[in-house]
């Protein structure tokens, strides 16, 4: 797998930003994850997505959902709802939370 910095995209450093950054978490809910691989693919999906924090990328396979942080400048929770979509994983719902 080709590391995401060399196609272009660098996760979001938070620290040392300037105030006006925008970021919100998100959660989106998942359909049922069946294997541990589902995980690695939908964080892989999330964290190729510009303007969402790779740090934060967080999946619970208990819980089907998928957490991370972005910057509303950049992107939004509907974009990484649809790359994790076309990876092949259905979402059912997102919430996201402005955190400034």
């Amino acid at each position: 797998m080709v590391p995401a910095a060399s196609r272009g995209y660098r996760p979001v450093n938070t620290t040392g930003m300037k105030g006006d950054t925008k970021m919100n978490t998100a959660t989106l809910k998942l359909d049922t994850l069946t294997c541990p691989s589902c995980m690695l693919k939908i964080e892989a999906a999330a964290r190729n997505v510009p303007g969402v924090d790779q740090d934060t990328v967080h999946v619970s396979f208990a819980n089907s959902k998928v957490t991370f942080r972005f910057d509303e400048d950049l992107t939004d929770a509907q974009t990484v709802a649809h790359a994790i979509e076309k990876v092949g994983y259905p979402v059912l719902s997102a919430r996201t939370a402005v955190q400034r």
